[in-house]
């Protein structure tokens, strides 16, 4: 068998795992929820469930997928205490793989809709020179995105290609090359972004509104949203933190690279909020508008800007990055799997992957609002269907069964794997442990019941 590749060093890793956590999920999701559950009180639920359940998930999964260094499915196997591990395990694995495929199905949509306006706007067919409404920038949503699958199969197609040259690089060269210069980049981008926003007349009345938490907002459907949005921004439950943890050197301290995963995730999380509602409120813009805020409300905001086209530009580029970052490893997710467990060649892995969930993911999301509008899955179109059984039911059963898994079938195992280039985070170790056993499942069972009543049976 081929010796495994490992992360060149730790800060490659850290970029690596920054990207594939950091994505739509902090760029485009979180900002919407944000404006949709009232600002600061989600942004304060979701800090600390960041903490109270983000970073002990990362180490589950960082455990389960350094032990054997192995693909998704197949970390689900081996021996324990000189035991076999039942079959049953691996099925964890493959709905890891669903859930992947479900959210690669529309998130690569979302990134031809951000190639589609960067190139609108560049090429003169969006003009932000001058003031436009909200009714301006609804009809081009509608005539540019909605209604218009050709342009956006041809975006999607160009974005999966771009993916497609990065992958043949290899698991590790092509992400890692990938991510040592577009996270700086997009660190930069986000910081201009930030800093304009903030010298912006009226900025503070936004910064008060996404900081100031209103206990009022704190209700149930909050408390999904936010649950929700941790598993989303992780990229925990189809399979991202296993597949990069099995590259990981075991001498690695795990304890730390979670912890600095889960900070630095939660900390671009909260700064993307800050090149969003400063200046929605210092125009006047409606900070509540949903998935479409940043497609419909943000470019009224970029009209009402000194070298608006520049800004609107620049943010969408920022998009494009994150959204690139993110995909190439939930990509890895199934190419991995296909080349160890299947024997397929690396390119012939991609070229499936890529190709097949192009047509049987891309095209009918792409379609979902237009030319298969009527095909309606528990009476969501295909795209919000896709999103929803991916995020409901495999990104919540899979982190359940990778904690279940951890407490009760790996045990001490879990623990010596943790224990590794850690020895000296001893009595948090213990503390996880125990806590991944038997707390851990709890909350994430509320979530699922929760969750999927809302979304399947309300």
């Amino acid at each position: 068998m081929k010796k495994r590749q490992s992360w060149s060093s730790r800060l490659t890793y850290i970029l690596a795992v920054a990207g594939a956590t950091v994505g739509f999920g902090a760029t485009w999701r979180f900002p919407y929820l944000v404006g949709q559950n009232g600002g600061g009180a989600y942004v304060l639920v979701f800090c600390v469930a960041m903490i109270v359940i983000g970073i002990p998930m990362i180490l589950v999964e960082n455990a389960i997928g350094r032990r054997l260094k192995v693909n998704v499915v197949d970390a689900f196997s081996g021996e324990v205490g000189g035991k076999k591990i039942h079959k049953f395990w691996q099925s964890v694995g493959y709905m890891s793989l669903l859930g992947a495929f479900g959210i690669m199905a529309y998130y690569m949509v979302i990134g031809g809709w951000v190639l589609n306006y960067i190139a609108q706007i560049l090429f003169g067919m969006f003009d932000l020179s001058n003031v436009v409404s909200f009714k301006v920038t609804s009809e081009f949503y509608e005539q540019n995105i909605v209604n218009n699958p050709l342009a956006i199969s041809f975006a999607t197609l160009v974005f999966v290609l771009v993916n497609y040259i990065i992958l043949v690089q290899g698991a590790v060269n092509g992400i890692e090359k990938a991510a040592k210069y577009l996270m700086p980049l997009l660190f930069l981008l986000m910081l201009m972004m930030v800093a304009k926003n903030l010298s912006l007349d009226g900025a503070a009345q936004g910064v008060k509104f996404y900081l100031t938490p209103d206990f009022s907002k704190i209700n149930m459907k909050l408390f999904i949203d936010v649950l929700g949005q941790v598993f989303f921004a992780l990229s925990l439950g189809f399979g991202v933190m296993i597949t990069l943890s099995s590259f990981v050197k075991k001498d690695e301290a795990l304890v730390k690279i979670s912890v600095i995963t889960g900070v630095l995730n939660t900390a671009i999380a909260v700064l993307a909020g800050f090149m969003i509602f400063p200046s929605l409120f210092s125009f006047g813009v409606s900070p509540d508008s949903g998935p479409s805020l940043v497609f419909k409300s943000l470019p009224i905001v970029f009209s009402h800007m000194w070298a608006g086209e520049f800004f609107a530009v620049a943010f969408f580029t920022l998009l494009m990055i994150a959204a690139l970052t993110t995909s190439l490893p939930i990509y890895e997710v199934l190419i991995t799997t296909l080349q160890e467990k299947f024997k397929f060649t690396r390119k012939k892995a991609i070229f499936a992957v890529l190709g097949g969930i192009f047509v049987l993911g891309n095209l009918p999301s792409l379609m979902a609002t237009n030319l298969l509008s009527d095909v309606t899955i528990f009476g969501k179109n295909i795209f919000d269907a896709y999103d929803a059984i991916s995020a409901t039911i495999f990104f919540v059963l899979t982190s359940l069964g990778c904690a279940i898994f951890v407490g009760w079938v790996l045990k001490d195992e879990a623990k010596r794997e943790i224990l590794q280039g850690s020895e000296r985070h001893i009595k948090v170790i213990n503390f996880w442990f125990w806590y991944v056993k038997y707390v851990i499942p709890f909350i994430i069972l509320v979530i699922f019941i929760s969750s999927f009543y809302d979304n399947f049976l309300k």
